[in-house]
């Protein structure tokens, strides 16, 4: 293992386009041929990569949308990938099963073409959840790209290569076309220096404006929260891509620090390979949170439980009107007024005070920002909360380090008990950190069965277990040989001694398991 680890430590330099593949898995130019339509190889890139046609986006648009990986096919440099995501916070971690398309789509008058538009995307295929980031570094690119064409790109591209890989914790320059983005601090809040060479500062590099996206339908918030919680079915009705993904992606970001374990769609279409199987009506709707805005879903998917209709979204100084909680019989067109079309009944009682604070920013005309972090924090407190209770009873699933003997295999975690840990809830609930009233314990038994809770357990459990092996090879490490062979029998020392050498085998294999992946490249 010792001359593994040193050899890792002295590997070959990336290989040409390496760097690139580490923040980027392609970029798409997608464009429109009058006969075929959106044109490019991949066909469920080229219709997520425009508006839909009554979308009516004039000038340039940017929105993103998320698509399945194909089975089998893998991303590239995924050991670089694998380390990030260890120390990584749970909202900037990389989808495994699926893409990430950022979008940037121009529209514009052009009479010396046939179809009287100038009509193109340029589009970023990426691992990286990194919304805000990405839709900076398309405006900084796209509409060169449009004046400039191919010269241009492939500028861009071999200024990504010179990017160093992602990596937490570490100040970041990244060169791209005359401007350099220096980043301090790779987990959020993302920032960037200003010094004589840095010309950009982002404030974030995934965080959508919640308060801007919630606006038309912020008085039931908490109500949203709460069906993102139990990984509901969720349907956005919007005017434009643009809406729609921002939307989608405010309900899914939501819940965080709790990661979203069901699938979403920021942009889908009728085109999506997975239409079929998210329209049907033989079964129920799916877990999975849906961005369309074709008029065409009204219809289609009028039989899921809830649905949400976003209007032209209004600025953050305009005052939006209370709506009640709208009946889904009643949505019949994407003409429908905004509002939430459901029969939910929220498990808690509706927090006024938070809508109260917004009203009064709006009012008072405090900035965005400040609406956007107020609304952010509101969601954090709420999540760990409700969170907090299930952290501190699965901790208590750990068996004591003082059971952790080299003599014998590591101790097994004590299963999940759903009634035990409602138990907890009568003196360690989250009463003890909110003060919202209402059914926490009705709250609690729908989160355990939805996809969220499977999600977060099986990390938890991981986790857990890799802290378990981890104690259990500092026991083996720490035994004094000599004195346990006086001590026990033969079969018992032989028996450690092979323990001790499964151990140190099985991370010599991982090691050189890395160590091959990178001679590879």
């Amino acid at each position: 293992p010792v001359k593994i680890l040193t050899s890792l430590m002295t590997l070959p330099l990336l290989l040409p386009w390496d760097r690139f593949s580490s923040w980027l898995h392609c970029i798409c130019v997608v464009g429109f041929d009058l006969e075929l339509g959106q044109a490019v190889e991949k066909t469920s890139i080229c219709y997520l990569s425009f508006p839909d046609s009554n979308s009516g986006c004039l000038g340039d648009t940017q929105f993103c949308f998320r698509f399945r990986q194909a089975a089998g096919s893998k991303s590239s440099l995924g050991c670089f990938l694998d380390h990030f995501d260890r120390d990584a916070p749970v909202c900037l971690k990389r989808d495994q099963g699926y893409y990430y398309g950022y979008v940037y789509f121009r529209q514009v008058r052009d009479k010396t073409l046939k179809r009287g538009y100038f009509q193109k995307s340029l589009v970023l295929i990426s691992k990286l959840p990194y919304v805000t980031f990405f839709h900076s570094l398309l405006k900084l690119i796209a509409p060169e790209y449009f004046e400039k064409q191919e010269p241009f790109l492939e500028a861009a591209c071999n200024d990504i290569d010179r990017w160093p890989t992602p990596c937490p914790g570490k100040i970041l320059t990244l060169p791209i076309m005359g401007v350099v983005m220096k980043v301090t601090r790779f987990f959020f809040p993302f920032l960037c220096k200003i010094d004589s060479l840095v010309s950009i500062v982002l404030p974030t590099v995934h965080e959508v404006d919640l308060f801007r996206c919630f606006h038309p339908v912020f008085f039931h918030i908490q109500m949203l929260w709460e069906l993102v919680l139990l990984s509901e079915a969720l349907v956005v009705m919007a005017p434009s891509p643009a809406e729609s993904s921002d939307t989608v992606l405010a309900l899914v970001s939501c819940i965080s620090p709790l990661r979203y374990c069901s699938d979403f769609r920021p942009y889908f279409t009728i085109h999506d390979s997975e239409f079929k199987e998210y329209t049907t009506r033989t079964q129920a709707p799916p877990s999975v949170i849906l961005g369309v805005t074709n008029p065409f879903f009204a219809k289609t998917l009028q039989h899921w439980p809830h649905i949400i209709r976003i209007g032209d979204m209004k600025q953050a100084g305009e005052m939006a009107k209370q709506m009640k909680v709208k009946k889904l019989k009643n949505l019949k067109t994407l003409d429908s007024k905004p509002g939430v079309y459901t029969a939910y009944k929220p498990f808690l009682n509706k927090d006024e005070d938070i809508i109260k604070q917004l009203q009064k920013g709006v009012q008072q005309k405090r900035p965005s920002a400040a609406q956007n972090a107020i609304l952010r924090r509101y969601f954090l407190e709420l999540t760990q909360s409700f969170i907090i209770p299930l952290e501190r009873y699965v901790a208590s699933l750990m068996p004591l380090q003082k059971s952790i003997s080299p003599w014998k295999s590591p101790p097994q975690l004590r299963p999940f008990n759903q009634e035990e840990f409602m138990k907890t809830l009568e003196k360690a609930g989250p009463q003890l950190t909110s003060r919202l009233k209402g059914d926490w314990i009705g709250l609690y038994r729908q989160f355990l069965r939805s996809p969220n809770f499977d999600g977060w357990f099986r990390n938890r459990r991981k986790e857990m277990m890799q802290k378990l092996e981890a104690l259990h090879l500092e026991a083996l490490c720490e035994e004094d040989l000599q004195l346990r062979i006086q001590k026990h029998t033969e079969v018992e020392t032989v028996d450690l001694v092979l323990k001790l050498k499964e151990k140190l085998v099985s991370t010599a294999l991982i090691l050189w398991a890395i160590k091959k992946e990178f001679s590879q490249k």
